[in-house]
């Protein structure tokens, strides 16, 4: 998958509809004597609303989509015949979609959920005929409401992906190896840092014929807290996952050292991500004798589940996955 097809940030400007504005009509027929007021309701404008759909995985779609506009509403007309609603604008977005304010950060809907609707921005109420305003002492009311106005607002839309496990490993740790041996996903993978420069989906499939979601992010390095090498900028992909799987491979100088590193990147960044399970799976087992993994497993922490695996041998992957499943099913 190319690099420029994964959106996960958009600025968009959107205007619901104005409401139509209410009649000011008079009964007029020939056998009618005074027939009084028959104006009707102006129609409400469109509203602007953000809709879940499971088959986007991007906001690519929205990237070059700069200005959305909903239809205002007709006005209304005689014989008390109320004005048309203006049609709705539907933004469809992935799951995990949220939307904010650009400038004071609020957040104005989040969606997680296939077809799920939040309305962005209510359409224009419209207004009301001169039949409403009728009385004993004003039979001829020459007043009727006008429409209320739409709203524009700048509008942030930032994706954040849902996964059950999300892989937290330094560049090269062997996130996307594992990634592609458990799921169909085909990340790039090649022996030089940042191979990974968009956040890749994987389905895992499990015994009885059930399944999991795995996210590969790109590696972050000490000082991504800082913007060193890609920064913190796909962290916010993994704020939903429900396990955090940290990836350190065994040809690491301190394997727990490299784990507190990393843990340390993501308490900076937010450090309610440390109260989310966490499981370690040291990788490329292959590439060390049982000596130096003897040494590799004193510098281990212990306040931590963990599992040795070879992605390129498929070692350690069924045991891999049991423990990412009894955590999930507890």
């Amino acid at each position: 998958m190319a690099t420029s097809n994964f959106i996960d940030y958009v600025k968009i400007n959107c205007r619901s509809g104005a409401g139509g504005a209410g009649s000011a009509h008079f009964r007029r027929e020939k056998f009618v004597d005074k027939g009084g007021p028959d104006g009707g309701d102006g129609g409400r404008g469109g509203h602007i609303i953000m809709k879940a759909n499971s088959q986007h995985w991007t906001l690519l779609h929205l990237k070059y989509r700069k200005h959305i506009k909903a239809e205002a509403g007709v006005g209304g007309s005689g014989a008390r015949c109320n004005g048309k609603q203006g049609n709705d604008v539907i933004i469809e977005v992935p799951l995990g979609t949220i939307a904010r304010h650009p400038e004071t950060g609020e957040v104005m809907g989040e969606v997680t959920e296939h077809d799920q609707e939040v309305i962005l921005l209510k359409g224009g109420r419209g207004g009301l005929g001169n039949w409403h305003f009728r009385s004993a002492t004003n039979q001829t009311p020459l007043y009727a409401q006008p429409g209320e106005p739409g709203q524009e607002e700048w509008i942030v839309l930032e994706l954040k992906l849902l996964a059950d496990v999300g892989l937290v490993g330094f560049p090269n740790a062997g996130k996307s190896t594992l990634l592609s041996t458990v799921s169909a996903a085909r990340p790039e993978i090649a022996d030089y840092p940042f191979t990974t420069l968009v956040p890749n989906l994987g389905v895992v499939a499990y015994r009885d014929f059930k399944s999991f979601v795995m996210a590969d992010i790109p590696g972050i390095i000490e000082g991504a807290s800082q913007g060193k090498g890609l920064g913190l900028r796909f962290l916010r992909h993994i704020e939903r996952n429900s396990i955090l799987l940290f990836l350190v491979p065994a040809t690491s100088e301190n394997a727990g050292d490299e784990y507190r590193t990393l843990l340390r990147e993501l308490e900076l960044y937010d450090p309610t991500l440390l109260d989310k399970e966490r499981l370690l799976a040291i990788s490329k087992m292959d590439l060390i004798d049982d000596e130096a993994k003897a040494d590799l497993i004193k510098t281990l922490p212990t306040d931590i589940p963990y599992v040795f695996i070879s992605a390129v041998m498929q070692e350690g992957i069924n045991e891999l996955k049991d423990l990412i499943w009894k955590v999930l099913n507890p």
